[in-house]
C-alpha cells in the first residue's frame, strides 16, 4: 500500500483527554478487530492484509493504535498492559457491534486474552500470532542482565535495543509493575471458552515458540488449535504467512457447532 495515498485515520476521543487513532470499514458480522504488538502500529503488513481480506469480502474490520502508539496520542513510556487493554476495550465497545473475532500479535495476543475475559458473550473467536502473555515478566527475569535491573531500580526506565525500528524501547518499572497485574500463564486456568487459532513459529527467537504449547493447556476452551510453523520467526509475515491468517480468520467467522454431549 502506498502510504501518502493511505486514508487519515479517524481518532477515539479518551477520558482523559488522549486519542486513539483507528480505522474502521463497515461490514457484515461478526466483525474482526486486529490487536497490535509491543511499539507495533496498525500499519503493519498483518494488519493492512486482514483489512483488505475483510474489504473484499464485505466484513466489518477495525484496527487501531494504543496510547503511544503509532497516530495515537501520548508517550510510549507512559503506558502499561493495562492501559493498553483499556485503550482495546474501548475501541471494541465504542466501535464494534455484535461478535467479533479478535486477531492478537505479539503482545497483541495478551491483549487480546484479557480482551476475551472482559467480553466473553460478544467474542467469536480468537487468532492469536507469536502471542506473548506474560512477555515483562519473562522480560525481566530472563532476560534482563543485572546491570538492566539495577538501571530499572536507579532510575525507573532501561532502554533496550530491538530488531524491528532504529529506536530502543523504553522499559519502564511501571510497565514491569503494572502487568503483574494481568499476568495469564501464572493462573492454574485461563478462562477463556471460544475458539481459538494459535500460530507460532520455531525460528521465532523473541517469544519462545514452547510458550504457546503452555498457553493451550492453560486456556479453558476446548476449541484451541496450535499451529507450528518450523521456518516462522517472530513476524509471521511472509506470503504463506498472510495467506494462513487471511484463511485462519475466515474460519473463525463461522459459527462452531455445538458440543456434542
Amino acid at each position: 500500500m502506498n502510504n501518502n495515498t493511505a486514508p487519515s485515520p479517524e481518532f477515539l476521543p479518551r477520558d482523559d483527554g488522549h486519542q486513539i487513532a483507528y480505522h474502521r470499514l463497515a461490514g457484515q458480522s461478526p466483525g474482526v478487530i486486529f490487536c497490535g504488538g509491543f511499539m507495533s502500529d496498525m500499519t503493519g503488513t498483518k494488519a493492512q492484509t486482514l483489512e483488505a481480506h475483510c474489504a473484499a469480502q464485505g466484513r466489518a474490520f477495525v484496527r487501531f493504535d494504543y496510547l503511544g502508539h503509532g497516530q495515537s496520542s501520548g508517550k510510549f513510556a507512559d503506558g502499561t498492559i493495562g492501559r493498553w487493554q483499556e485503550d482495546s476495550l474501548a475501541v471494541f465497545d465504542e466501535l464494534t457491534e455484535g461478535p467479533q473475532v479478535v486477531v492478537g500479535s505479539s503482545m497483541g495476543g495478551w491483549i487480546s486474552l484479557l480482551l476475551a475475559l472482559q467480553r466473553p458473550e460478544r467474542i467469536q473467536g480468537l487468532l492469536l500470532l507469536a502471542p506473548a502473555p506474560d512477555f515483562t515478566e519473562q522480560m525481566f527475569n530472563q532476560e534482563f542482565n543485572d546491570a538492566e535491573r539495577a538501571q530499572l531500580k536507579k532510575h525507573g526506565r532501561v532502554l533496550r535495543p530491538t530488531d524491528y525500528g532504529d529506536q530502543p524501547y523504553t522499559i519502564t518499572q511501571n510497565l514491569i509493575n503494572e502487568a503483574r497485574q494481568q499476568l495469564l500463564l501464572t493462573r492454574d486456568q485461563i478462562e477463556v471458552s471460544c475458539p481459538v487459532d494459535i500460530v507460532h513459529g520455531m525460528q521465532d527467537t523473541d517469544v519462545a515458540w514452547q510458550r504457546s504449547l503452555l498457553l493451550t493447556e492453560k486456556l479453558r476452551s476446548q476449541r484451541v488449535a496450535l499451529h507450528y510453523i518450523k521456518q516462522g520467526d517472530h513476524r509471521l509475515s511472509e506470503p504463506e504467512d498472510l495467506k494462513r491468517l487471511c484463511h485462519l480468520v475466515e474460519g473463525l467467522w463461522h459459527p462452531y457447532p455445538e458440543e456434542q454431549h
